[in-house]
């Protein structure tokens, strides 16, 4: 059995409960049934951990070996539903992107700590940062027959995955600590990714686009 440090378990289970929340919005938002919101919950939150472990070979995934994770996955979509629904909340686009971008940030860092850890080199440790992060919103976006807000909307955000994952990078070279790194990459992913939103930041469209 695996351990993880009390901040490499919190910035986890933070980074799931982030996208388990886009995830529960995206399924409200296609009026999907409660089967459907547990579904696009679970595929956001775990999708991308479960393709890193696999690309890692870590057995067994995170979410088998701590089973309790999953519980808190189903009753967090309860609370979810039995709030939105008391208090009338729409569900809207921007109401996902804020968690979303939370843990686009978390997922990246740890993602990025979990293969260097693993011995990968650092690009490649990055870049398994970097589908940790986007995963899970590329399957939750999928099963709401959505192309992938990652690949449409045009506003960086596997770019702010992979500049936190060199953060990470830079941190260790540095001589920070693991935790301090994890920090920092999380926080500066989740920063320009917030930024992005706030400032409206673009890359470049196609040509009569819009």
């Amino acid at each position: 059995m695996r351990t993880l440090s009390a901040v490499q378990t919190a910035i986890e289970v933070a980074a799931m409960a982030s996208f388990a929340i886009s995830g529960i919005v995206a399924a409200a938002r296609k009026r999907l049934d409660p089967v459907g919101v547990v579904v696009v919950a679970w595929l956001a939150a775990f999708g991308g951990g479960t393709l890193r472990d696999l690309l890692l070979d870590r057995r067994p995934f995170f979410w088998a070996e701590q089973s309790w994770q999953v519980w808190g996955l189903m009753c967090l979509c309860v609370v979810a539903l039995v709030v939105m629904r008391a208090r009338h909340l729409r569900p809207t686009e921007r109401a996902i992107q804020w968690p979303d971008a939370l843990g686009l940030g978390l997922f990246a860092a740890n993602g990025t700590q979990l293969a260097l850890v693993a011995g990968m080199a650092p690009l490649n440790a990055v870049a398994m940062g970097v589908i940790t992060a986007c995963f899970g919103g590329v399957l939750r976006d999928i099963v709401c027959n959505e192309i992938p807000a990652t690949l449409r909307d045009h506003r960086p955000y596997a770019l702010c995955a992979f500049a936190g994952g060199w953060v990470v990078v830079g941190a260790g070279h540095a001589g920070f600590g693991a935790e301090a790194a994890l920090i920092a990459g999380a926080a500066i992913a989740t920063a320009l990714r917030a930024l992005g939103l706030v400032f409206d930041w673009r890359l470049p469209g196609w040509r009569g686009e819009g």
